[in-house]
């Protein structure tokens, strides 16, 4: 089947909800539509056993739930089955089985006893959906028997919709449910192309997936719909087909859950590996059955961009400080306005051992992990950790406009704990920005995909080129491509760095913070003594913390015959400028020596705050210890490449032009970003003015025209 059937079946389905119109918003369609597509899905499946099912249930009477269970689903061999007399198809000859719509009058009671008789697997699923709501409204407003004989009429059997087919059917019936509820951009659903090469770089390294009857586990933290453990799973199965990929997942929206753990039961996986919850703060996977900690082999995921958390802040930071990197939050924590870090700090505390064979991880973000964060933040701390722990193996930077509900730039990173020897100790970014075909026809903000002859014959195979990019690991690889020129408007083929590759240490600095001594002059002026009332530590002689009583305004009084009492005695000392701290500061004390006037330390900081102005050609403010004062005003940090000897750099950029600067080497702090648009930044001449000109009249001429044809 081509993409294009499953999507036309998408769409017949989703027509549906045309008979919705009025009882239903936009937005509710998919609480009918969904639960009704799985239910029919099970219904073709189950079709051909049903009667045999229904005789060995009969033969079972008085036998315990699990031999029965067991015996039933050997018949179906699935999974799962249903003991209901009911089928939504047209029940076949001799079966049996009745039809839901031969009695229209009974079709919801008949509809629940049907839905009811499935096994307990496949009515937890339904349950999620709450389909049994649904179900009384549609009978109320005369719509149940309408839309039900749509769906029987729907032929969703194996044989013309293969496991695989239904599975994007389930995730185009949700995007479009999605752009029906204008869901954030966040809430996105990845393009099949981009999980094929997400999968693509994640397993073609591995060389023992052609090893007869290999076991290998595979785990989804976001797994939505399950589409990318399905294309995983599919990827092992035709380079291997005795492999046994074993599928996990989890997520917290009970619709993409219920779907999921449909698509698993329909393949015959287990589906009680589909955990639902919050990651964060929900765990499915703490403790495998043999008591260990949950490892997986392969691990990917496309975690919602710029998901907030501030829901589970307090269980992810008391997680963080109780258990540290015994926990999975060890490592730190992100802004709490994106948690894209925390999925994969996730995803990295199930890591097998290399000794076990280690993991590998292909996860999607947006721009924000690579830089977003100073030195010492949680961000940076988090790239730090991984970078120094030598897990990060590539960043892949994708075209812009491959996802349905957003626009935006997006990055897949892949990560190990077994790097190949070649690889050891260094990143490879790749640039796949330009690695893109125009959509026939845009899909909300989806107006590229990357090409992908097995999707389209025509496309050029780009997922085959990113991943032969990434092979070969080499160092200001190039491609070519066709551009439009800026001047000439026509294609012309140029080439493009699209892979660099770089020491670990490459994207590491030390943030130094660079000081300059303090240096005041200090005047006894009028206009100096006035700003007196500004400071805090003056003010605050002439107030009082007792309530209203007669104390109270004593306390003020004196307060405030205080403060005049000093700036009346600062007024005696003449106007004369000192530019050196330590002598102002022994002739006050004479001063008021003389006249019985001894300042408290509070009243002296802000005496000195008052009487100061910074002043360059002022002596240095010296500390107890003879030590310059640094100037906070003057302050100010350098970046310094993690390969760069500090002092070194400090010699050569600061020092030539501010020769009393000092770092104070116990503010340093070591930050890690991945600046990939930096290293493939390409300069584009701006056009010539002619050529501006040219074209601002050309776009003049074509708004003119374009008048021309509103006002004739």
């Amino acid at each position: 089947m081509t993409a294009e059937t499953h999507a036309q079946i998408a769409s017949f389905i989703w027509g549906i909800c045309n008979l919705l119109r009025g009882p239903y918003k936009r937005n509710e369609y998919r609480k009918v539509i969904l639960p009704l597509t799985v239910l029919r899905r099970f219904d073709c499946i189950l079709a051909p056993t049903r009667a045999a099912v229904l005789k060995k249930h009969a033969d079972l009477k008085g036998k315990g739930d699990n031999i029965v269970r067991h015996s039933l689903t050997r018949v179906t061999g699935v999974p799962f089955y249903n003991l209901s007399t009911f089928t939504i198809g047209k029940p076949a000859e001799k079966s049996g089985l009745n039809g839901l719509l031969d009695d229209p009058g009974q079709l919801d009671q008949n509809l629940n006893r049907y839905i009811g008789a499935f096994s307990p697997n496949v009515r937890a699923i339904i349950e999620r959906f709450k389909f049994s709501e649904e179900i009384s409204t549609l009978s109320q407003k005369n719509l149940l028997y309408l839309v039900v004989k749509q769906f029987a009429a729907i032929d969703l059997s194996p044989e013309r919709v293969d496991n695989m087919q239904m599975g994007y059917v389930f995730e185009e019936l949700i995007r479009i449910g999605a752009e029906q509820s204008n869901e954030e951009a966040g809430e996105h659903f990845t393009p099949r192309e981009v999980i094929k090469l997400m999968v693509n770089l994640l397993l073609s390294p591995e060389k023992d997936l052609a090893r007869s009857h290999v076991v290998k586990t595979i785990y989804d933290p976001a797994c939505g719909t399950g589409g990318m453990l399905s294309v995983a799973e599919q990827y092992i199965r035709d380079l291997n087909s005795h492999a046994q990929p074993k599928l996990f997942g989890q997520d917290w929206n009970d619709e993409a859950w219920a779907v999921c753990k449909s698509d698993m039961l329909i393949k015959g996986e287990d589906a009680d590996n589909v955990v639902l919850g919050d990651t964060f703060t929900q765990d499915g996977f703490t403790r495998a059955p043999d008591g260990k900690r949950w490892a997986f082999d392969y691990m990917l995921a496309n975690p919602p961009f710029g998901v907030e958390w501030k829901q589970q802040q307090k269980a992810i930071e008391s997680e963080r400080d109780t258990l540290g990197f015994e926990g999975r939050f060890g490592a730190g924590t992100p802004r709490v306005n994106d948690g894209a870090l925390l999925f994969l700090q996730h995803m990295l505390s199930k890591m097998r051992p290399p000794k076990d064979g280690g993991s590998r991880i292909a996860i999607v973000f947006n721009g924000s992990p690579l830089f977003t964060g100073d030195a010492g933040s949680g961000e940076s701390e988090i790239r730090r950790w991984i970078i120094e722990n030598d897990w990060l193996e590539a960043v892949v930077a994708l075209p812009e406009q491959l996802f349905y509900n957003t626009g935006i730039s997006t990055y897949l990173w892949v990560l190990t704990n077994r790097k190949e020897k070649h690889r050891k100790g260094q990143v490879q970014l790749i640039d796949a920005r330009a690695f893109w075909v125009q959509m026939e026809k845009s899909l909300g903000n989806k107006r590229r995909r990357i090409g992908d002859p097995a999707d389209k014959e025509k496309d050029p195979d780009h997922i085959g080129d990113i991943a032969r990019i990434y092979h070969d690991f080499r160092d200001g690889a190039t491609r070519a491509f066709t551009e439009e020129d800026a001047v000439t408007h026509r294609p012309v083929q140029r080439k493009r760095i699209v892979s660099k590759v770089f020491d670990n240490e490459d994207f590491g600095y030390r943030k130094i913070t660079v000081e300059r001594p303090l240096r005041l002059n200090f005047q006894a002026s009028a206009e100096r003594i006035a700003r007196l009332d500004d400071e805090s530590a003056f003010r605050n002689l002439a107030a009082s913390a007792r309530k209203a009583s007669a104390a109270r305004e004593e306390e003020i009084e004196a307060g405030r015959q205080r403060q005049q009492e000093i700036k009346a005695f600062l007024g005696t000392l003449g106007g004369k400028l000192c530019k050196d701290r330590d002598a102002f500061l022994s002739s006050l004390k004479t001063a008021g020596k003389k006249i019985g006037l001894r300042l408290s330390g509070p009243e002296l900081k802000a005496v000195l705050s008052a009487l100061s102005e910074c002043d360059e050609t002022a002596e240095i403010c010296r500390d107890a210890k003879g030590d310059p004062e640094p100037d906070a005003d003057l302050r100010d940090t350098e970046t310094v490449p993690l390969k760069e000897d500090v002092e070194t750099y400090f010699k050569r950029e600061v020092l030539p032009h501010v020769p009393d600067a000092w770092i104070d080497h116990a503010k340093t702090k070591v930050g890690y970003e991945i600046p990939l648009n930096r290293h493939f930044y390409r300069y584009e001449p701006p056009r010539p003015l002619a050529v501006i000109e040219t074209d601002i009249k050309r776009l003049e001429g074509e708004i003119m025209a374009l008048l021309k044809e509103v006002t004739a």
